[in-house]
């Protein structure tokens, strides 16, 4: 059996092998790796999937998706990590860099609802499955009368249990639906529930030694896409977000090359509500990222980020 000359990792989840399959196809348009077999993607169970019982925000937080792909890169296993933006925490290991990005999805959300199409819509006391803390926020922010259940697992077992009546209603990212081939719901306007942090987006992720591969995703790096999470991940980076903090942010990137980047921050019971945005060139997404940060931090107060 030939040796393939890149080996991609990622979680085994069907959404997972679907992005590591849409990276396997840009890079084997390059001749190098155009050769059948060239390339290989290698399934890692994660942490994060084997926790299906409880919230993640009570595990560990951020890092549980990536955190043995990332050990299976560093002892040489694999070549390059797909990942989904989202679980990315704002620093790489030492001697791991993200190299490249696909071209970004749309990063909004999806209400699956029946034949409800808005949130305001939702019948009082309905209630709504989903396992992330942004999203239970907001929701509350908004609708304090809607009672929140945790929905774990996958696309398809967040569906099924909607369609066994274990909810009335639930969100996904529309990014993972897209990917999949599916179409439910209505995507729901980011000025109503703003999106996770680098939702939408795919990264892919290798060793900072690794010449050869590092010179390959570069050629499929998606630039556009990685200023807009630069500027998301700056102002998580100020906030120090984990999975117990409601943080949202994303940002727009016109034509003009101006850059748009919306953030807030929340109490986990939807209480309180943050929120704030900035307008600039795009050669400075960082520092707008900074600014959003900061202000948020600084109108928060020192407890906000503690709840």
């Amino acid at each position: 059996m030939t040796t393939p000359l890149l080996r991609l990792g990622t979680r085994g989840s069907k959404l997972a092998l679907t992005q590591a399959g849409l990276v396997r196809d840009a890079l084997a348009a390059m001749p190098a790796l155009a050769m059948p077999d060239a390339i290989e993607i290698v399934a890692i169970r994660t942490t994060g999937d084997a926790i299906q019982d409880r919230p993640l925000a009570e595990a560990g937080g951020k890092g549980l998706f990536v955190k043995e792909i990332e050990e299976a890169l560093l002892a040489g296993r694999i070549d390059a990590a797909v990942h989904s933006m989202k679980d990315m925490p704002t620093a790489q290991p030492t001697g791991l860099v993200i190299a490249a990005f696909l071209p970004r999805e749309d990063a909004r959300d999806v209400l699956i609802a029946g034949d409800v199409k808005r949130i305001a819509d939702l019948k009082s006391g309905a209630v709504v499955g989903t396992s992330a803390l942004r999203r239970k926020a907001q929701l509350l922010y908004r609708r304090p009368d809607l009672k929140i259940v945790n929905f774990r697992g996958n696309v398809d077992t967040r569906l099924a249990k909607l369609e066994a009546g274990a909810a009335d209603a639930t969100l996904l990212a529309l990014a993972g639906l897209k990917r999949l081939g599916l179409v439910a719901g209505t995507p729901v306007p980011e000025e109503e529930i703003l999106p996770a942090v680098g939702q939408g987006a795919v990264c892919i992720e290798c060793r900072a030694d690794d010449a050869q591969t590092r010179a390959w995703l570069a050629m499929i790096d998606h630039a556009p896409t990685a200023i807009r999470v630069a500027a998301e991940h700056a102002m998580l980076a100020v906030l120090d977000g984990s999975c117990r903090t409601p943080i949202a942010g994303h940002s727009v990137l016109a034509t003009d090359g101006t850059l748009h980047l919306r953030g807030l921050i929340a109490k986990p019971d939807g209480s309180h509500l943050i929120a704030t945005e900035r307008r600039g060139a795009s050669s400075d997404a960082e520092r707008l990222g900074r600014d959003v940060g900061e202000e948020l931090k600084r109108r928060g107060g020192p407890d906000f980020l503690m709840a």
